[in-house]
């Protein structure tokens, strides 16, 4: 079973230096991050910059429509040339149905704010006592979590992911 998690971060770089820190810790086999994508709001600019962050044709990789769907619905920005804007409604309520509702998308919203980061992660295996040990309390961010169901991992993957689960 995979994991959904956001992760928020007080500084515009604090996403990327957690993702390098996964790197490290997948090669060590303490976490498997399956798919990741970072926001970063610098601190004047009107919006978020969005990049996935993983290899789309690494197993698990959910894909740039999946990021771009999830993103426009919480900052209204296209990601890898993704537009979104009048479908957000519609997007919305497909989103649910991968346990992404309302409630998630207005957290988000709320704490991904100018000067921030976040770090959103789809992972695997994890060994949650040694990735918490490698990070130091100023390192660690604000976990917003939306752990996924197998229903709705297998949805997810059936509509936008690799074929291979």
């Amino acid at each position: 079973m995979s994991a959904l998690t956001v992760w928020k971060f007080d500084s515009v770089e604090g996403a990327e230096k957690a993702l390098a820190k996964l790197g490290e810790l997948q090669k060590q086999q303490v976490i498997q991050v399956l798919d990741a994508a970072i926001v970063s709001w610098p601190v004047g600019r009107k919006k978020p910059k969005t990049r996935q962050a993983i290899d789309t044709t690494a197993a698990g990789a959910l894909g740039g429509v999946f990021w771009g769907f999830l993103f426009g619905l919480i900052f209204f920005v296209p990601l890898l040339g993704m537009v979104v804007g009048a479908t957000a409604g519609a997007l919305s309520g497909r989103m649910t149905d991968y346990g992404i509702n309302d409630d998630f998308i207005k957290d988000v919203q709320s704490k991904v704010t100018e000067g921030t980061s976040a770090l959103f992660l789809m992972t695997g295996q994890v060994t949650l006592d040694k990735v918490e040990a490698a990070f130091t309390p100023e390192e660690k961010g604000e976990l917003i979590q939306s752990n996924l169901s197998a229903e709705q991992e297998a949805k997810l993957r059936e509509d936008f992911g690799s074929e291979e689960a």
